[in-house]
């Protein structure tokens, strides 16, 4: 069976209450469409799944209609778990173009994104060159749990990088044994397997592929248009599932931004920004700075840092900090560092954090000033002692640059 297509607004509107009144109908979380790249050896294998547009927490008319259409060219939809993953056919684009009807002419730039996609995708399954069930599959999910496939970890990764997510707001967990391990040669993700398969052969030939990477994770810019004022000197410095606020620089050399982490405001990024930790706006990572990740030594909390904060020159930050703080060039404040506060810095570190409830001591250990505002940490150079004071320098970032 086929939907005829709707000829107004209205109609869309009253069809779209009464099929998410029915059963066959579940508010997802996200979903979309994505063209899979298989593997070149095992068909089976999903190497990669690359969305043109991805809805997270809206759009939920677009939901109906595609699920409708789903329903109504033969495909069982199963909502009763987590996430839904399912192939395209031509009957499916039909009935969506019926449903999409009266927005198809409206479907342009900004306008209509799942539309615009139904309408690329009619003209390209018209042409009768791909195998639409091979090539193309469409994903919901409905509960934020742990991601079951490959479709629905890149529509996860997607709405971290495109910021519809927030960062840490998605379960991520199991992720790295879904993907595949596979080389990538720009775009293109290719198996090892089939690599070391036709490897003389294509040495022969003289085809052999350029490889960029060998990872489970693609690049951001693989996938993701930055903001206009954002720059990525080096593609290789982002991962996909980086979510990189508009205004931010990340330079090449030592600087490196790992998935579900990034930033919230223009950054100035030459160091490392480990997996779930979060920089401030005007906050300034030095080169071959570290920010710990949950894997790195932080016993699993992630770590935060605040606004207009210094982290100087290879400096290592394993605890979080707060607005305008201070980290020296080579110095390494960790949850348990032996941090020295003399009683008069003491007083003013605590007038710059009132709810700051620690006893006047001697020595602190680094978790007890986890997420103080305006402290400036540095090393004595002739005892090596670690000390802390209120910083007194405020942190600006060059407003050309950002």
């Amino acid at each position: 069976m086929a939907y005829k297509a709707l000829d107004s607004q209205d109609e869309f509107k009253k069809f779209v209450e009464e099929f998410t009144k029915s059963g066959d109908y579940k508010k997802p979380v996200g979903f979309g469409i994505a063209r899979i790249d298989r593997g070149q050896k095992n068909s089976e294998k999903i190497l990669q799944a690359t969305y043109p547009f991805i809805n997270w927490k809206e759009n939920y008319g677009s939901a109906a209609v595609l699920l409708a259409s789903l329903k109504e060219s033969g495909v069982k939809t199963d909502l009763s778990g987590s996430e839904f993953v399912a192939p395209l056919s031509k009957e499916f684009i039909k009935n969506a173009m019926a449903l999409f009807a009266p927005y198809v002419d409206e479907a342009v730039g900004e306008a209509h994104k799942n539309v615009q996609v139904i309408k690329a995708l009619d003209e390209l399954f018209a042409s009768d060159v791909i195998d639409p069930a091979h090539s193309f599959k469409i994903a919901f999910i409905f509960e934020d749990e742990a991601p079951k496939s490959v479709e629905c970890v890149y529509l996860k990764l997607y709405a971290l990088s495109t910021a519809k997510a927030e960062l840490r707001g998605v379960n991520l967990n199991g992720a790295f044994g879904i993907l595949e391990n596979v080389a990538w040669s720009g775009n293109m993700p290719m198996e090892l397997e089939w690599l070391r398969e036709n490897e003389i052969s294509l040495k022969v030939d003289g085809m052999y592929p350029n490889i960029d990477s060998v990872d489970k994770f693609p690049r951001f810019l693989q996938h993701v248009i930055p903001a206009d004022n954002t720059r990525i000197l080096d593609s290789s410095k982002v991962r996909m599932g980086a979510q990189l606020h508009p205004g931010t620089t990340v330079m090449p050399g030592a600087s490196y931004i790992n998935f579900n982490a990034g930033t919230t405001g223009p950054v100035m990024v030459e160091g490392r920004i480990s997996s779930s930790a979060i920089v401030g706006s005007g906050s300034d990572v030095g080169g071959g700075a570290s920010i710990l990740g949950v894997l790195s030594g932080t016993d699993g909390n992630p770590i935060s840092i605040g606004k207009n904060t210094l982290l100087g020159a290879n400096s290592v930050t394993g605890i979080p900090l707060g607005d305008g703080c201070i980290v020296d060039a080579g110095v390494a404040i960790l949850a348990g560092t032996k941090v020295i506060i003399d009683t008069s810095e003491y007083e003013k570190i605590k007038e710059a954090n009132p709810k700051w409830d620690v006893p006047d001591t001697d020595v602190f250990k680094g978790a007890a000033l986890a997420g103080l505002n305006g402290v400036h940490f540095r090393q004595d150079s002739i005892s090596g002692e670690i000390k802390a004071f209120r910083s007194t320098r405020e942190v600006k970032l060059n407003q050309e640059l950002h």
